[in-house]
This record gives structure tokens, sequence and C-alpha cells, in this order.
């Protein structure tokens, strides 16, 4: 088989998955791109053409030993990488306990971000505070970047009466408007052309803010995706948009939405420039989202990325994926796991070993389990207390409609 790391043509059939159950899985032992195969244009004359070897080829800052290489190396100091490992981390105990949860029928519902931890939380670092976040499912760190309690995130998923959003969204549809942390939305794909929307308002004040947003690779396939390329083409606002390739969308395999090519390359149709980096790589991911912002604050418009990576768990608490795909398939991924990557650059320049890495994730499962017990004074989905139904009528509309509040009168609310 052609090694997976090569593409700028699919070797897949299109709408077939390469491997099922049963399969032995083998994406190639390593990629093939190296970290310093690709240069870092100049963000503020650079052109979408100038990115096309960017699109067809994969920007990688860590080498399989874990060692930062190349021109897009973002020289974090250990500080910064820490804190780094310490949020994918504390996403990665949070999500084990979550779904533990859901398994007790102490919630409904989960989604886990196992493998992708890397993705929003370096990407969300790489920003600035008052940019705007329009996310999907799979970005649940953005909220440890920007400081969001624990307590307040496990309150939304069991939707008790401490939920910000008072039941009106399933749980880890998380919204923080503290955190610019917009509400993620169960129609995927409508944050795509919101986020453009946003970002153009944003322009038009003359605000230095950016808007960044993901969707999946399935996702990519739907209107949404096309409409905020077009918009964001066209009126050059300054947004991130990122198509996270994590190879399934629930059991459809990554083939039967890309068109043969890599899903970077579409945003040069566009005129937008783009990138394909590795989703795994966190000082890869931190840097190529750095560019963009750079691109966006100089007033030069829209960056494309797709965020090349692998869902490891299931897509949700519903799924099972040993359904459709090889139970051990993420074990054969050449891109590793972004988690140990970032441990093993810090061990590599003697800033982390196995005693502190062992201290900090005691630390953060105490710490879990703390705003677990918290949030559960609250209220639980097996015992309640519940929002009350007058809820229903409030923190929606303004002026309350002449229907709504005859159907809350008779209600008695």
């Amino acid at each position: 088989m052609t090694e997976r790391s090569t593409v700028t043509t699919s070797p897949y059939t299109i709408g077939v998955a390469p491997f099922r159950p049963g399969d032995t899985p083998s994406f190639g032992d390593k990629f093939v791109e190296q970290p310093g195969d690709l240069n870092r244009p100049d963000p503020a004359t650079c052109s979408a053409q100038d990115t096309a070897p960017h699109a067809s080829g994969l920007v990688r800052v860590l080498t399989d030993d874990g060692i930062a290489v190349g021109e897009w190396d973002p020289g974090l100091d250990a500080a910064a990488l820490i804190q780094g490992l310490e949020y994918m981390m504390r996403l990665r105990i949070f999500d084990d306990r979550m779904i533990k949860m859901q398994r007790t029928g102490k919630l409904s519902f989960y989604m886990r971000s196992l493998g992708e931890e890397a993705v929003a939380i370096a990407q969300t670092m790489a920003l600035e505070d008052n940019d705007w976040i329009f996310p999907s499912y799979r970005q649940p760190g953005a909220q440890f970047v920007r400081g969001r309690d624990m307590v307040s995130m496990i309150c939304h998923c069991i939707g008790n009466t401490e939920d910000n959003v008072r039941g009106r969204q399933m749980p880890v549809h998380y919204t923080w408007k503290e955190g610019r942390f917009i509400s993620i939305s169960s129609p995927v794909g409508t944050q795509f052309s919101q986020s453009v929307g946003v970002a153009m308002a944003s322009a038009y004040k003359g605000l230095d803010e950016a808007c960044i947003s993901w969707l999946g690779d399935g996702t990519s396939a739907q209107g949404d995706y096309h409409y905020a390329l077009n918009f964001a083409s066209t009126f050059k606002p300054p947004v991130i948009l990122n198509v996270v390739n994590n190879q399934w969308a629930i059991s459809t395999h990554v083939s039967l939405a890309t068109g043969g090519r890599t899903f970077a390359e579409r945003g040069l149709a566009y005129d937008i420039p783009s990138f394909r980096v590795d989703g795994n790589d966190f000082l890869a991911l931190y840097s190529v989202t750095k560019w963009a912002r750079e691109r966006a604050s100089a007033g030069l418009g829209p960056t494309h990325i797709e965020v090349y990576t692998y869902r490891s768990g299931a897509h949700s608490s519903s799924d099972d994926p040993s359904a459709y795909r090889p139970h051990d398939e993420a074990e054969s991924w050449p891109g590793g796991d972004p988690v140990e990557r970032l441990r093993a650059h810090l061990v590599n320049i003697g800033e982390w070993d196995d005693e502190k890495n062992t201290a900090l994730a005691e630390k953060i499962d105490a710490e879990v389990m703390t705003a677990y017990k918290e949030a559960c004074e609250f209220g639980d989905l097996a015992t309640g207390p519940y929002p009350p139904a007058s809820t229903i009528f409030t923190e929606v509309y303004e002026t309350v409609p002449w229907h709504i509040q005859e159907q809350r009168e008779e209600l008695g609310k």
C-alpha cells in the first residue's frame, strides 16, 4: 500500500475504508515528510499559491525522536511547553472521568477528544484572549486554556441546576460567554459560516480580533464548509478555518469526504493560504496557528488549515468503533500520541521526567474528582434536582412573544 503520509492524491478507493475489523492496519511506519522540509513564508507577503507545497505536504516540527527542527519551530520556552502538556493531560483525565460518569448513569451522553488533545489546546494557546472560538465538539480543551472552571463544565454536562445554559443544549455542547467560546452546534458545520460572519464584523469595527473554527473531515462535505470559504475568500476577514481530518466521521471513512487530494488543497481554489499540519505535533499546530493569527492581525485575511490526526477513541459514548475498524488501528497511526510526543520533547530538553509526570497526573486527577463531587452537589442526571420547567420560557427572547407568554401562563409560571 502507498504510504498514507505521502498523499497528494488519495491511495484509497473513494468511500471504501482500507481496513475493517479483523484486518491488520498499516499506515506505514513513519511519515515521509520531515520537520524542516517546508519553509515558513512571511505571513505579511505570502500568497495562497505560495502555500501550495504546504497544502500538499505536511508541516511538522517534532521529529520521531522528540527533537524540534526547522523554521516552523516556535521557540516556546519550557514554561509554555509544560503548560501545554498540563492542559492536554487535564483534558485526557477529565474525559476519562466523564465517560465513567456516563457509563454509570450520571450523565446521558459524552464525547472524548482522545488522540486530538493538541488540536484545540495548542491552537488556542497561539491566539489572543480576545479572539472568538467557534468550536466543534472535540475542542473543549480550549476552555482550559481560557481558564474555565471544571465544575462549571461538569454542571453543564450533567444538566443540573448550575448548568449555565439551563439544559438547552446536549451534554458537551458547551458555551461560555466569558471565554468567547461560542455554543457548539449539533447540526455540524454551522459554526464555520458563523465564524466568518463574526470575523467580518470585527474587521468592520476595526478591532484586532480573530475568529477560529473547526469542523471534521466528514462535515467538510457539507455546504457550510464551502459557504464559509467563499465568503472568507471574498471579504478577507480575520478568520482561521480548520478541517480536522481524524480519519473517521462517526463510522464513515475519510475517503468518502475527500475528493482524492488533501483537504488543505481545497483552500487554494478559494485563493486562501492553506496548510496541512501534523495534528499530533503540539509545536507545529501552535506555530501554524500563530502564523495565521499574525496574518489576520495584519489585515490580510483568512487561513485554511487541515489538521492531520487520528480519532483514537469512539466517536461518542453512543458509538462502538469495533464495528467498523480494527481495534488496534490507532496504534498504527504514524503520528503517535500528542501527549506522549510533547512529553518526550520536554524530557529531551531536560525539563521533564517520570517523577514530575506522575505528580502532575495525580494532582490533576484529584482536582477532577473534587470538581466532580462539587458539581454533583447541584444535582446529577440520576437523582436531580433539575432546572425548573419555568426556565424553558426565559433567557431566549429579549422580548417574549405573545404565544410564548400565553404558554407560560397556561403552565402557571
